[in-house]
């Protein structure tokens, strides 16, 4: 009884080293909590600033030194915006684009991110080492060649012109080939046994153990392709053609100066689709991101 009675009642010092943890604990919180609470308002403060922005008249804006909350609310920009934008057709352009963008990503940047993970060719290597020299050139180096090849195909001022150079990049091949690469090669080789082609295999096996890679990959496509602004401003030749990012800078341009008021409700209009999309896939975006890459 006595041996018994002394394991089950714990020992002063050790009631006293968990007090002072306890402690250290609650007094080390407030020291993390502040520096993440700054952290969060610097990356919330200009979006703050475009919302309420979009809701003051141009006066307001301009005011020196600026205030956050407006002093006569109004929507006049809201209206103006879409008096002055065809709206529904620049939206539906954003869409199309955006979604097509995004579907081709998910698609060839699977395939290939499948075959150079779990496939053995010849000049693999090669392949994949072309695919991070690529991922490493700026996007401003090859725009003037991808205009020339686009204008030759004769695609300028068509939607395809503006999709078919996005198709796949070599930020998702990388992404979906690092993620496949840490599925079990078992699983893929008793589908094999059982005689499942390698189609069969990527469709059926593959992809939906991917989804947290695919819905990642389809965030940022999408986010990039949405807020695309330099490609469509010279691929597309009409305002029939044009993205929303387009249409708000044309038409919050003066001739000698820009109008923020219609700017900002442009910036809010346009950043509301990519929030519901982040929404609502955004644990499996922390899911993709937090996975990829470990094996």
């Amino acid at each position: 009884m006595s041996t018994l009675s002394t394991l089950s009642t714990p020992h002063p010092d050790t009631d006293r080293v968990l007090r002072r943890r306890r402690v250290r604990r609650s007094w080390g919180q407030p020291w993390l909590y502040l520096p993440l609470a700054g952290a969060l308002l610097l990356m919330i403060a200009p979006f703050l600033w475009m919302l309420s922005g979009s809701f003051k008249p141009e006066a307001d804006i301009r005011r020196v030194p600026p205030v956050l909350i407006p002093t006569a609310p109004t929507t006049s920009n809201y209206g103006e915006l879409f008096s002055r934008l065809d709206f529904t057709s620049m939206f539906a352009n954003s869409v199309i684009v955006a979604l097509a963008v995004t579907a081709g990503n998910l698609i060839f940047c699977s395939m290939l991110g499948y075959a150079l993970a779990k496939l053995e060719f010849r000049g693999k290597h090669a392949v994949f080492l072309l695919v991070m020299g690529t991922l490493m050139i700026p996007g401003l180096v090859t725009f003037v060649p991808l205009y020339v090849l686009v204008s030759n195909m004769q695609l300028t001022g068509s939607l395809l012109g503006l999709i078919l150079p996005f198709l796949a990049g070599p930020f998702g091949v990388f992404l979906m080939r690092q993620f496949i690469s840490t599925l079990p090669d078992e699983l893929i080789d008793a589908a094999r046994v059982d005689g499942c082609r390698e189609l069969a295999i990527f469709w059926k096996i593959v992809l939906p153990l991917t989804k947290p890679a695919l819905a990642t990959l389809g965030i940022i496509t999408f986010l990039g392709s949405w807020n695309n602004f330099l490609w469509p401003l010279v691929v597309a030749q009409n305002e029939s053609q044009y993205t929303l990012p387009v249409g708000l800078a044309l038409a919050s341009s003066g001739q000698s100066f820009t109008v923020f008021g219609i700017l900002l409700a442009g910036a809010v209009v346009v950043l509301l689709p990519v929030m519901i999309v982040f929404l609502l896939f955004q644990r499996q975006f922390v899911a993709g991101i937090a996975t990829t890459g470990l094996k």
